[in-house]
């Protein structure tokens, strides 16, 4: 072993381009898993530890009081592991000094027990009157300490005494049983565990098993912890089938990238194979040699990518996980030792069947194999451009490829994973730009106006606008604005702050007046609502809940509970808002006023001359800035998809650096005579550059169509996992002359591969072509 070692560490060491170019091609393709089998682990891992640790509640369920009694929930509850029934109140914090929104709070004597184990993080539990403990992840109280006081008007003063933290998501705040009478408790709330609870399935078994026998209309909502992990780890979710189809391409094209420069390492060195046998290597050790040589820059690549791969990871994730209490985030061991065992056994592999044809070759002839000319394997296909009238420089290159088919299939193979990568991203791109334009559409043509702050959102003000108070009442701006010259459509609307009924579900509803046709959300299914009691959301709204379009929910907001019934889905972003039409405003917020005027302008008509006459008519209306239409994901995502084409296109045209490289070395005489006869160093550059791009356009023709296809499996994927609906806008991106740019990226792949070693091919003198033979 110590001869095949030196023999192995020699030929890295005089073949310096083939190190390179297998260290980096491993590198890129190690960094690319990394990213993938983290974000993997990542989306799960947290949640899982944290539900364990904390025994989380499988479902968390809210009953009304008025119908049950404690005791029947006990009863009912049986053998089921669970805790409760805690008495549980909604509390209003927009009257208070400081706003913390809706707040479910639960009277519960220690954070501990069977279900449920609330993690105590900084401070106490609340064990006395007039203290509460809040439900915040570490990192996350912002200015808030222990000891701060929460005021509100007709209710006890608290104190906070202490942070914790629920994975459950059971409350949003903790009193002493005591308290919490004080606070006017409106549900009970019982958590249960159940012995199988792996699937939703089950857990409707579970639920359908503690509520029977109770009275109709007792249950007001549950919340399992299978929506409570989907919605945690749905943002994370969308990048797991973008990057694990960019770690499959990563892997695969440096498998073709390493079987291509191992066989053309082996018959270009076809003579050393001879003299090693010669000098007495025997066959397994000649197969070693080509075996270690690869393995020493595979390993080095390998331990620098699984590095890079950590490294670019975890900033993405972090945010992420940090809703869970994580403060660090560690992949789990699994994923780095895939990446460092796993790659350089698929570059040994790769590697195995030219090692294999070194071991077979005979000294006798791999000696002369070295030092004879070859006849072509391509005459006739040469011999027939040769015949045509294109330039000789142009038929000589386009031949090329047919003498060595093996080498040229994995150049073409790895061209089309490049033209297939850049397809993809782009194709990703427009879909993230597509969709995020149409969740956050920015309008050159509105204008929108505040008239005074949102019931129970007072922090929603943009930042740097004054505290508007309207002259007008709300129906006399509204008749005002339709006045105005230049309107052609007004939308008004206010919003609450609410909760859906069962465990810490927040909300906003969103009530709209006027031409919401024009204005309001785009309704996907069903229809926009015409009646009080009736609400549009969106998918992700059904999504993480597990409802849809037909169920009824009940919310809470203002002191108010009703029920509503959803008969619509519409298209935006954020999971948590609720649309309905004015008249179900006056179920929870009687005599409420629109405090937001969204306004459509006709054409030509100027912006500043309008919003004067709006300031004409009532003084106290304000104008809001346009709002930002970026979305973080998108951003992220886009970014990524550009790191990673950019990175693997790189390692595509390093295959055919090294492919023309291979060639050139072997047709180092060919070369030579024809620069004897007269052909110049750019008609050499063009033959070898033509060569492989004969190679690009192909790999363009091919990788388009498979780049499209891959586009339609991932990016529903994509929607799926961020648990909205793969809508037409995320499909229909790809178009004609796009389509051509795409195809020529598998010529700039080819040729941006094959101009360095083309050019100094056509730099070698004749005289050291001559010399060499």
């Amino acid at each position: 072993m110590s001869a095949v070692w030196s023999a192995s560490w020699a030929a890295v060491r005089r073949r310096k381009l083939q190190t390179i170019v297998i260290g980096v091609v491993v590198c890129a393709a190690s960094a690319t898993l990394v990213m993938a089998l983290g974000l993997l682990d990542a989306s799960a891992a947290p949640f899982d530890r944290a539900f364990a640790t904390q025994q989380g509640a499988h479902l968390a369920a809210a009953f009304d009081p008025a119908k049950v009694t404690e005791a029947q929930l006990r009863q009912a509850a049986g053998q089921t592991v669970s805790a409760g029934p805690f008495q549980q109140a909604t509390v209003d914090t927009s009257t208070g000094e400081v706003f913390l929104g809706a707040l479910t709070v639960v009277g519960r004597a220690e954070p501990g027990g069977q279900v449920d184990r609330v993690s105590v993080w900084q401070g106490r539990w609340a064990t006395n009157a007039g203290e509460i403990v809040l439900n915040r992840t570490p990192g996350s109280v912002g200015r808030m300490d222990v000891g701060f006081e929460l005021r509100l008007p007709g209710r006890p003063v608290l104190k906070v005494v202490g942070f914790a933290h629920s994975v459950t998501g059971s409350a949003d705040a903790w009193v002493t049983p005591g308290q919490i009478g004080a606070l006017r408790p409106n549900a009970l709330q019982m958590l249960y565990r159940f012995t199988q609870a792996g699937t939703a399935a089950q857990v409707e078994a579970g639920q359908a098993a503690v509520t029977a026998g109770l009275p109709q209309g007792a249950l007001l909502g549950t919340l399992s912890h299978l929506t409570v992990k989907d919605k945690a780890t749905s943002e994370l979710g969308v990048f797991i089938p973008f990057l694990m189809i960019f770690g499959i391409l990563g892997l695969a094209v440096a498998v073709l990238i390493v079987a291509n420069v191992v066989s053309g390492a082996v018959v270009a060195g076809l003579r050393h194979i001879g003299m090693l046998k010669a000098i007495g290597f025997t066959p397994n050790q000649v197969m070693a040699v080509y075996l270690v040589m690869v393995s020493i820059p595979a390993f080095a690549g390998c331990a620098l990518g699984t590095v890079a791969g950590n490294l670019v990871a975890k900033p993405i994730v972090q945010d992420a996980v940090e809703g869970f209490g994580v403060d660090e985030l560690s992949f789990a061991p699994w994923v780095n030792i895939i990446a460092a065992v796993g790659m350089p056994l698929l570059v040994a592999s790769a590697a195995l069947v030219p090692a294999l044809r070194a071991r077979r070759l005979p000294a006798a002839r791999a000696i002369s194999a070295g030092i004879t000319a070859h006849t072509g394997r391509a005459l006739r296909v040469q011999r027939w451009l040769g015949g045509t009238r294109l330039p000789r420089s142009i038929s000589l290159g386009l031949g090329m490829p047919f003498a060595r088919t093996g080498r040229s299939a994995l150049t073409l193979a790895s061209v089309v994973l490049g033209v297939m990568t850049v397809t993809l991203a782009a194709g990703v791109t427009m879909s993230m730009t597509a969709y995020n334009d149409a969740v956050r559409p920015h309008f050159t043509d509105r204008v929108e106006l505040m008239a005074g702050s949102p019931p129970g959102m007072p922090g929603v003000r943009p930042e740097g606008v004054e505290a508007p108070a309207a002259m007008l009442g709300d129906a006399e701006d509204e008749s005002m604005l339709r006045s105005l010259p230049g309107t052609t459509a007004v939308l008004a609307s206010t919003q609450l702050d609410a909760e859906v009924a069962g465990g810490t579900q927040k909300a906003t509803i969103l009530f709209y007046r006027g031409d919401t046709a024009t204005l309001g959300p785009r309704v996907l299914t069903g229809h926009w609502p015409d009646g009080p009691g009736q609400v549009v959301v969106p998918s992700r709204f059904l999504n993480q809940r597990g409802l849809a379009v037909g169920d009824t929910i009940t919310v809470q907001a203002r002191g108010n509970r009703t029920q509503v019934k959803i008969v619509g889905v519409v298209l935006t972003n954020n999971a948590d808002e609720i649309f309905a039409d004015w008249s179900t405003v006056d179920l929870l917020e009687p005599d409420a006023r629109a405090d937001t005027y969204l306004v459509q302008m006709a054409a030509g008509t100027d912006r500043a001359t309008y919003t004067a006459a709006v300031k004409a008519g009532d003084s106290g209306l304000r104008v809001l800035p346009p709002r930002d239409g970026t979305s973080s994901t998108a951003v992220i995502i886009i970014s990524a998809a550009l790191v990673l084409t950019l990175v693997l296109g790189a390692v595509a045209a390093l295959g055919v650096f090294n492919t023309v490289v291979l060639n050139a070395r072997e047709r180092r005489r060919d070369l030579g005579m024809l620069k004897s006869i007269g052909m110049t160093p750019r008609q050499v550059t063009v033959l070898l550059v033509t060569s492989m791009g004969a190679l690009g356009v192909l790999g363009g023709l091919i990788g388009v169509p498979v780049g499209i296809g891959v586009h339609q499996l991932v990016v529903p994927a994509m929607a799926h996992a961020g648990q909205a609906d793969a809508v037409d806008i995320l499909m229909n991106v790809y178009h004609a002359p796009l389509l051509a740019l795409l195809a020529l990226t598998g010529v700039v792949i080819a040729v941006l591969g094959a101009v360095v070693p083309a050019r100094g091919a056509a730099r070698l003198s004749i005289a050291t072509v001559l010399h060499n033979e």
